[in-house]
């Protein structure tokens, strides 16, 4: 594995204050604040929200808002104070620190507003981490993070300096990661601490669940009947986080964050939950506490694209997997996916949304420019030798024409990119298409048609040399594939009963 694996918890270990359980609020805010809010609060939320820059995110130009929700197992809030000691008891949240982020889901909204697809990704993913060669995706952000804080305290940055680039380049991590698997670039990006699961959950005065047997499980904390019930925060950290004694792991849990996360919004929905100035003052004092969005996300203009979603056009869906019981080479259990299929499943999720917008606003995929018709400049701001000739000569033999091929001028760049004077450029494109989506900036200072590539620490795509990190040919070969499960909608008069 890439650096930093041994801080990648087995399966089967007891995660206590794993944060499968906080996202599940945190993708209903986003959509129920816009379709059950009282709007004379809007202003009053969104200003406690904290922000967040320079992630390298996309530019909404592919007919839809992409939306990266992810669960952080945090011991502090959104504004880095310590949470108290009664607090860090609730949620049964030692003193250690964690980052692993292991709820991530990508939420796909149209332009139109019309819909809203919430894709979960497991948490065990085996895939390409950016800098860190081959890993479970849960451990992107916290990999990366401590390699670059160790890197930079080592270098005699102030520890106040080093915490705050790390988590940042560690959000980039993830964000690459999400992006090289699904093949959509993140436009947006969320994240909720462990606090904030109990808060939110509360804050709308519990949610309703059903199980299909009786649960007692020691390691999550679930005691539960048979039946209809409803939970409390606490109660539910129980419910979403359990994993052992389910038949598929870590994907049944992710069924049981979809059913809630679907009874949760049409609540909020039907019930006018959020008209109540009490819950009202409670939600505002939860997102506050709990959520970080990125500084460039206009929030109140998006809720405003959401005034007319209801609840049965809000669908969950899990991707693809090829092994849930893979393992690697040194015996790391593993979820094993392939990235062609889970594009092309993800895709297809694309192209039925596009499919259901106007008729008359095109959003088909623009075709690729021709390799042989694109030159490619690559430079490298890393201090990687030879890797802009490694990467120029992948996109040789791909076709593409060499351009200038050398040192990054402009200093050094915090994320790799494709330049060119357009972000909707054809054949920037395609190149970052080749390059494992790399994101594309505009630079209006470059001829349209000019392609240039600036290559950073997170690269780890063709020619980087990340692939060889981890042998695939060592992983089990009795696969155990896994197709996607039905869709679940918030439209039901009650919650889905579960295992």
């Amino acid at each position: 594995m890439g650096r930093g694996s041994s801080k990648v918890a087995q399966r089967g270990e007891p995660t206590l204050w794993s944060p499968a359980r906080v996202f599940v609020a945190a993708v209903a805010l986003i959509v129920l604040v816009g379709t059950g809010f009282a709007w004379r609060g809007v202003d009053s939320l969104v200003s406690n929200i904290e922000r967040i820059s320079d992630l390298g995110l996309g530019g909404h130009r592919d007919g839809a808002v992409d939306i990266l929700l992810v669960g952080v197992d945090s011991r502090t809030d959104a504004k880095g104070n310590p949470l108290t000691e009664a607090e860090r008891a609730m949620l049964h949240a030692g003193d250690e620190i964690g980052t692993n982020t292991d709820t991530i889901v990508l939420v796909r909204v149209p332009n139109d507003g019309s819909s809203a697809t919430a894709i979960s990704i497991p948490r065990d993913a085996y895939v390409d981490i950016p800098g860190q060669g081959k890993g479970k995706i849960n451990s992107a952000y916290g990999i990366t993070k401590q390699a670059t804080q160790d890197d930079m305290l080592t270098d005699g940055s102030t520890p106040e300096a080093a915490e705050e680039k790390s988590t940042q380049r560690g959000r980039q991590a993830l964000i690459s990661s999400v992006a090289g698997l699904t093949g959509i670039t993140v436009d947006h990006y969320a994240e909720v601490s462990l606090l904030g699961f109990v808060l939110l959950t509360d804050a709308v005065g519990g949610v309703d669940v059903c199980l299909r047997q009786p649960v007692d499980e020691a390691m999550s904390g679930a005691y539960f009947p048979a039946g209809r019930q409803k939970l409390d925060g606490p109660q539910a950290l129980s419910f979403v986080r359990q994993r052992h004694n389910l038949e598929r792991g870590d994907l049944d849990r992710i069924v049981r964050q979809q059913v809630f996360m679907a009874q949760l919004v049409h609540q909020v929905v039907s019930a006018d939950t959020l008209s109540n100035p009490t819950r009202l003052r409670e939600l505002s004092d939860a997102v506050g506490r709990t959520i970080v969005l990125d500084e460039g996300w206009d929030l109140l203009a998006f809720l405003d694209q959401l005034q007319d979603l209801s609840a049965g056009k809000v669908t969950f869906e899990t991707i693809p997997v090829a092994d849930l019981n893979g393992s690697t080479s040194t015996g790391e259990s593993v979820v094993r996916v392939e990235p062609d299929d889970v594009q092309d499943y993800v895709a297809g999720l694309v192209g039925e949304e596009a499919g259901s917008t106007d008729p008359g606003t095109s959003t088909a995929p623009v075709p690729a420019a021709a390799p042989g018709t694109v030159q490619v400049d690559v430079f490298n701001s890393t201090s990687v030798s030879g890797l802009a000739g490694s990467v120029s000569q992948e996109l040789t033999a791909l076709g593409y024409l060499s351009g200038e091929v050398g040192n990054y001028s402009g200093g050094t760049a915090s994320q790799s990119q494709v330049l060119a004077a357009s972000e909707t450029d054809r054949s920037a494109a395609a190149v970052a298409a080749a390059l494992g989506g790399i994101p594309v900036v505009a630079d209006p200072t470059l001829v349209p048609g000019t392609v240039s590539v600036v290559l950073a620490s997170d690269y780890a795509g063709p020619g980087s040399g990340s692939e060889d990190v981890i042998d695939f040919g060592g992983m089990s070969t009795s696969a155990t594939p896994v197709p996607p499960a039905p869709p679940i909608a918030a439209v039901e008069d009650g919650p889905t009963c579960v295992n």
